[in-house]
């Protein structure tokens, strides 16, 4: 039986990007099943107390040239969004009913791409919608996969449930009971994958 490795993502995070690009070649590597765990990164660091790098200019400065380090290591094409931080509810929210559509994957890329190859703005609805209309998908369902009051209850659980285990912000990872922070302990994430 394959191990599993949970991602607990939210879009609004370029490290989550760097580390969703990442993904596949490791799944492939070691045969694991990657189960996506879509969370408001918000409400995360809203209970955890945690900041975010850019509040201390020394260390957004640092983490900016950092990120284009990373991308240029591992070919990932990257471009910092000049939208940053984006509110992300809706596109976390479609996230949690589209996330057993076939399609899913396209989605990912869709808006993994648009904010963090593309620089567009994936808070804003007309943007979104020319976004989700280039990658083949109906305007009209995001949106209302976006105010479903289920959909809405499970981003909510998820993020209490990422808190509960002890996630602080994004991207993290689960191997089993075993918890990696940043998109930079890959490596980790990959041995205790193949143990």
């Amino acid at each position: 039986m394959s191990k599993r490795l949970e991602f607990f993502y939210d879009f609004t995070s370029p490290t989550a990007y760097l580390a969703w690009a990442r993904l596949p070649a490791i799944i492939e590597r070691t045969g694991a099943t990657l189960v996506y765990r879509p969370m408001f990164l918000g409400g995360v660091m809203q209970t955890t107390g945690n900041r975010p790098p850019g509040m201390v200019a020394a260390k957004g400065a640092w983490m900016a040239a950092d990120l284009q380090r990373w991308a240029k290591r591992y070919g990932t094409p990257y471009a910092p969004n000049p939208h940053f931080p984006m509110m992300t509810l809706m596109v976390q929210r479609a996230a949690q009913e589209w996330i057993d559509r076939p399609d899913f994957d396209i989605y990912l890329a869709a808006i993994f791409n648009a904010a963090w190859r593309d620089q567009k703005n994936i808070a804003d609805k007309g943007v979104l919608a020319e976004i989700l209309e280039g990658a083949g998908f109906s305007p009209e369902e995001f949106f209302a996969a976006a105010e479903n009051p289920a959909n809405k209850e499970k981003l909510k659980a998820t993020t209490d449930e990422a808190v509960a285990r002890g996630v602080f912000g994004a991207p993290t990872f689960f191997v089993g009971d075993e918890m990696h922070f940043g998109q930079d302990r890959l490596d980790f994430v990959e041995e205790a994958l193949s143990r």
